[in-house]
């Protein structure tokens, strides 16, 4: 039995229930899977067009064999679309696609666009000027706080700044902007409804507040390690450019500013410590030419002359100073937590830690990565650790 599809208009209305079902199930149907789904969208003039088909002109679309043709045909799982619809009430989360208004044309532009986006928050204008701030999870102090003064810095010039929720130098990215007054979008590696990290879930709500969660993803889909890669198009193809602010050799980073070279976007990179591992991505960057080098954020407005953003209102100090800041310390658990609460600015010896900490040092070297990882803990030479 085919999915209920009574919309026969040619120009796809995706505020219809039922288009939106039927993109939902096309999203669902084993085997198609975001290159087919693109191609089938490209081949018919609505969502609903593609159960209506026949085999025959299922299998002349790229990429559709038999197979995902006879899928296509035999798709019946209603639950699971009207689950998905349920979910998207629950969040107050919104199906945009490429047929909407709302959906960003720079991201129309792009080689593999994605076929639909779920967002929850506020899109802004979709002409609206936006620049990707990146880095690495594994950020240094002088990192982060170039990525939040830059991103600060673009959002009071009324840029949008878009950044992945990650750890280190995306959440200073955000964060910057949200303490500007600015606006923000996240794009995550998991679905809209499952937060990830978890422990950035306030950080996406003040986010939703001033911009909004964006994700190709199934609403509740998991991070899942290809999902990363794959959705560092989208936080390029939103922008006018991405600003790498601290990379290792590789990483995340340095595959969003490839895919803006391939996109025709521009790429600017902060230079970094020429002894620090952390700044080998970027530094690269520029030597071999992919990337204006940046000091101050005139270096970014002078690559996009084209671009006229106005002076956002200025945010008074005295708010922002007011603005409950979380102790890292209270959404810590278990031997994180421990870790965290024993360490002081002055550097301790691992092993120190561990007699302190009851710990075993296999165990406390994993949590101390962990910790480093999400910017509070900081590794000294000679397995020596302090708070970041």
């Amino acid at each position: 039995m085919r999915l209920p599809l009574d919309s026969n208009d040619p120009s796809p209305d995706l505020d219809n229930s039922q288009e939106q079902r039927a993109l939902i199930g096309l999203s669902l149907v084993p085997g198609v899977g975001a290159t087919r789904l693109r191609a089938l969208l490209a081949h018919f003039d609505a969502p609903s067009a593609v159960f209506r088909a026949s085999r025959s002109t299922l299998e002349r679309v790229d990429g559709v064999g038999p197979q995902t043709a006879e899928a296509i045909l035999t798709f019946e799982d209603r639950a699971a679309v009207e689950q998905e619809m349920n979910r998207a009430d629950e969040l107050d989360a919104t199906l945009i696609s490429p047929w909407d208004a709302r959906f960003s044309d720079r991201l129309r532009e792009i080689y593999d666009p994605p076929a639909f986006l779920w967002m929850r928050g506020t899109l802004p204008e979709v002409d609206a000027p936006m620049v990707t701030v990146v880095g690495t999870r594994r950020c240094t102090d002088y990192g982060r706080a170039q990525a939040h003064h830059l991103a600060g810095e673009l959002a009071r010039r009324g840029f949008t700044v878009v950044s992945g929720l990650a750890y280190g130098i995306d959440a200073a990215a955000h964060e910057g902007a949200l303490d500007a007054g600015g606006r923000t979008l996240a794009v995550l590696g998991s679905g809209v409804g499952h937060i990830y990290p978890p422990k950035h879930t306030s950080l996406a709500e003040r986010i939703m507040e001033n911009g909004a969660v964006l994700s190709e993803y199934a609403l509740d889909a998991e991070p899942d390690a290809p999902n990363f890669p794959e959705r560092n198009r989208i936080l390029s193809g939103l922008a006018l450019g991405t600003l790498v602010v601290e990379s290792y050799s590789e990483g995340g980073a340095l595959i969003t500013a490839r895919l803006a070279l391939e996109q025709n976007r521009e790429v600017f990179a902060i230079p970094g410590n020429v002894t620090k591992d952390s700044s080998l991505g970027t530094n690269r960057l520029i030597q071999q030419g992919h990337a204006k080098l940046v000091t101050d954020v005139e270096d970014v407005l002078e690559e996009l002359p084209d671009v006229t953003v106005e002076e956002p209102e200025e945010v008074d100090a005295d708010t922002v100073a007011s603005r409950p800041t979380p102790d890292p310390a209270e959404e810590l658990e278990g031997n994180e937590r421990v870790l965290y609460e024993a360490l002081s600015d002055t550097p301790v010896h691992v092993d120190a830690l561990c007699e302190e900490t009851d710990i075993d040092p296999s165990t406390a070297l994993v949590s101390l990565l962990e910790l480093e990882f999400k910017g509070l803990v900081r590794q000294l030479a000679g397995k020596q650790f302090r708070r970041a």
